[in-house]
């Protein structure tokens, strides 16, 4: 039985996932398989599924997967809806040719989303200013970087009008239970979840990392307190002794915790949180290495580079050279 919209058979919704290179095959996978399921479970056919790539050409996934696609850069109908599926490499591969075409079509009011890493391009095309938005978490530190006029969130995924975006992995099938909720009720959505084995569906108010003592392996909550603090905290670096004071512990005794739990020392385990950053965003971002050092607490380039050495064995000129290379 097809879909009824005001006693009228609804026309399916157009889905045209774009498989931009190295895009990340979990995603784009979950995504697409809970709009199959909907159409199996629904009671006729309620999506159109396209696959598209740039060129029309098979393309290729972060785990060298080729995929055959049904189209290129075709133009869209107004009602249809644009699925970004980004991954590794998402600076090489938001294109202008590619930017220019979801411009083009996000002009005549085609819904588009944007999955794993696919905000970025969505951004990058001008078409997040003044919207709210995710991004997956190792991408986070270079977004927020590069495009200040994005409220970018830490949800697992985000709708804003017209514009959505994930934060990669199996957030893509929370944002379609969303939206098959949102076109068909929210029992067709469950069941579809339940035929997919998932268990537990969230909501664009959950985050997506996983809580600090599940991180960490370890439930303390004082603990789990000044790690936040440090990350919420990377470009102006807190002493150890006013970490313990917001604690209410001594330094000493600060001290003692993190030896025990995670076997190294505040100071050691903030310095790691740092480097960890300003990998990011050598790697992610065209930021030059001194302003890197300064995102991440360095006073100076050179007692970066120390550090950044004595931890990746490798100097941040090298690393970023390294990563053009790979390009």
């Amino acid at each position: 039985m097809v879909p009824l919209k005001h006693g009228i058979p609804a026309q399916p919704r157009r889905f045209v996932f774009v498989l931009m290179d190295q895009f990340t095959l979990l995603s784009f996978s979950g995504a697409l398989d809970a709009l199959r399921i909907a159409n199996r479970f629904g009671g006729g056919h309620l999506y159109d599924l396209k696959l598209a790539s740039v060129d029309g050409e098979p393309a290729v996934c972060s785990s060298h997967a080729r995929i055959d696609v049904d189209m290129g850069l075709e133009e869209l109908n107004r009602e249809d809806t644009i699925v970004l599926c980004g991954g590794m490499q998402v600076h090489e591969s938001s294109t202008k040719r590619l930017m220019n075409w979801i411009r083009r079509e996000a002009r005549k009011g085609v819904a588009i989303a944007g999955l794993c890493t696919g905000g970025y391009t969505m951004a990058k095309a001008g078409l997040m200013d003044g919207r709210r938005a995710t991004i997956h978490w190792e991408n986070y530190d270079s977004f927020v970087e590069e495009f200040l006029d994005v409220e970018l969130t830490n949800s697992v995924f985000v709708l804003d009008g017209d514009r959505m975006t994930t934060a990669g992995g199996t957030s893509s099938i929370d944002l379609m239970l969303k939206l098959i909720a949102n076109d068909h009720g929210e029992a067709l959505a469950s069941r579809v979840a339940d035929q997919m084995i998932y268990t537990s569906i969230r909501t664009d108010q959950d985050t997506q990392r996983l809580s600090i003592p599940t991180r960490i392996g370890v439930r303390h909550p004082k603990l789990s307190q000044v790690i936040r603090t440090m990350e919420d905290n990377i470009e102006e670096p807190i002493s150890p002794s006013i970490l313990a004071q917001d604690v209410g512990m001594s330094t000493r005794q600060l001290e003692r915790l993190f030896r025990r739990y995670l076997n190294r020392s505040p100071k050691r385990y903030y310095m790691e949180l740092r480097l960890e950053k300003a990998r990011n965003l050598l790697m992610q971002t065209d930021m030059s290495v001194i302003n890197v050092a300064l995102a991440c607490g360095f006073a100076s380039p050179s007692h970066f580079s120390k550090c950044y050495r004595a931890h990746y064995d490798t100097t941040p000129y090298r690393e970023r050279g390294a990563q053009a290379s790979r390009s």
